[in-house]
């Protein structure tokens, strides 16, 4: 499996699902930074959301009193996950719905297929959901001879490009709309062949590919945005309004939730419907908000599954620090305002959750297997810059979750072969417990001189130097130091 620049096809982890990729980010981003097109899309794009966002916000007069509050409820039901699970089970099966439960993305997986299965139908249509691209279950039903449609234009797109979503609200984000056009061209024999790239010609195009399946599929998946403890109710909101056609035509809907997305009280939405949509679309409400509470004759589908989905949260809810990763609310903020998101595109984590909360939550959700294990590697792609705290609608401390990660990752290799960033560490604690030995590695640095460009930076140093400068310029070293001022100006330094 690659990521890299073409249309790959993609194999899910056993049990992991597309929480993991084949390459650790430092290799894969510099293979993307190669990707001149991808820069300039994502560059466009998430420049365009910033400042969308910021006009939204600016109306909110009480906006910090909301992400207090939406971070005082998701820390609620962190404290309280098991009792309002089981407060959320009883209701939804009170009110006709069926309650499955998957430890991992295998058991979802056969869970969901076995429903399928059941109602003999070979195709089902899709509501946008990070948990079944988590579980990867698109890839699973098709190999048990089901095929699943995707409805949401992005995810249209991408799954027509044999693609790879590259942003949790914006999946396509990485293509334009020529790419676009060309994809349409070639996976929907239908389409008018003299199809312009205007953006409502695409989506005119999209919406009558899709009109047929709303119209004939007898199944759709869902995930939720939400799902209340108190009366059971599950909510999904979307901008497009193939969300509404598939969890109200179809015969039989499945939901797949993750077991974070609960809030307690059906009162508790409120809060959340008005961080969503300012965070992530920059609306002030969604345009299509659909809550549904069980099953009703006559009104909607006839028979509910719902499947609550474990695949490590239980993991990430152990960590004190780390728990907060699953307050999460998707609203891709934080990957919006990201210099290395904007810089190296989603595909470069190789998970499917990309950006600044995908490196504090992927490398939670499925372990460290070592230094070598490409999720390992995700809580460094990271300038520690801080946006994504200031960003994120439930105030998840983003920053100090990176560093928690990373200590986690150093204490677990003591004891091997150091690294590259563990021999400098090393070798800059001995120098700077000395003053003596500090002042010779002051004047040692200022060989570096020599290495430097006409603009006073340093491109290109020998190993491990060279992990800095691989990526990154670094200021030449100063004629004079602060000690050989010192003893000019004042005399000795000691």
């Amino acid at each position: 499996m690659t990521i890299f620049l073409g249309s790959p096809s993609f194999t899910p982890t056993p049990g992991l699902g597309n929480l993991r990729g084949t390459h650790r980010f430092p290799d894969a981003a510099h293979k993307e930074l190669q990707n001149t097109q991808m820069r300039r899309n994502v560059g466009a794009a998430t420049k365009a959301i910033r400042e969308k966002r910021l006009n939204s916000i600016s109306e909110c007069a009480d906006w910090e009193e909301l992400r207090a509050a939406g971070s005082a409820l998701k820390a609620d039901v962190m404290a309280r996950l098991p009792e309002l699970l089981e407060e959320f089970e009883a209701n939804v099966t009170a009110r006709g719905g069926v309650v499955h439960w998957a430890r991992d993305g295998d058991e979802a997986n056969r869970i969901i297929t076995d429903l399928v299965h059941a109602t003999g139908s070979d195709e089902v249509v899709k509501v946008k959901s990070m948990a079944t691209q988590e579980i990867g279950l698109n890839d699973y039903l098709e190999n048990e001879g089901i095929a699943a449609v995707e409805t949401d234009l992005a995810e249209l797109i991408v799954q027509l490009g044999e693609d790879k979503p590259s942003h949790i609200l914006v999946p396509a984000i990485h293509r334009n709309r020529a790419e676009i056009r060309d994809i349409f061209l070639r996976r929907m024999p239908e389409i008018d062949a003299n199809i312009t790239d205007e953006p409502r010609a695409l989506a005119m195009a999209a919406r009558e590919h899709l009109r047929r399946k709303f119209l004939t599929t007898r199944v759709a998946i869902s995930g939720a945005n939400f799902g209340v403890a108190e009366t059971g109710t599950l909510a999904v909101v979307e901008s497009e309004g193939n969300g509404r056609m598939c969890l109200t035509l179809p015969d039989t809907l499945i939901t797949l939730m993750g077991i974070e997305k609960l809030v307690p009280k059906f009162r508790d939405l409120d809060v959340f419907m008005q961080l969503l949509p300012r965070s992530s679309t920059a609306e002030r409400m969604n345009p299509y908000s659909s809550m549904w509470t069980g099953v009703h004759p006559g009104d909607g589908p006839r028979n509910f599954h719902l499947v609550l989905l474990d695949n490590g949260r239980t993991n990430v809810l152990a960590d004190d620090v780390g728990r907060a990763a699953l307050h999460c609310i998707r609203c891709s903020a934080c990957l919006n305002v990201c210099p290395v998101y904007e810089r190296t595109g989603g595909h470069a984590y190789g998970s499917v959750y990309p950006g600044p909360i995908g490196a504090i939550l992927s490398p939670q959700l499925t372990g460290s297997t070592g230094r070598r294990d490409p999720n390992a590697s995700l809580p460094y792609a990271s300038s520690l810059c801080g946006a994504c705290f200031d960003a994120c609608p439930v105030r998840i401390d983003i920053p100090s979750i990176l560093v928690h990660l990373r200590a986690k990752q150093v204490d677990s290799e003591r004891g091997g072969i150091p690294g590259g960033q563990v021999i400098a560490m090393r070798a800059a604690g001995w120098a700077m417990n000395s003053s003596k030995r500090f002042g010779m590695a002051e004047k040692a640095a200022g060989i570096a001189r020599l290495l430097s460009n006409r603009d006073g930076n340093l491109t290109s140093l020998p190993w491990p130097g060279s992990l800095w400068t691989m990526s990154r310029d670094m200021p030449e070293p100063p004629k004079e130091t602060f000690r050989q001022w010192w003893a000019r100006t004042r005399g000795s330094v000691e």
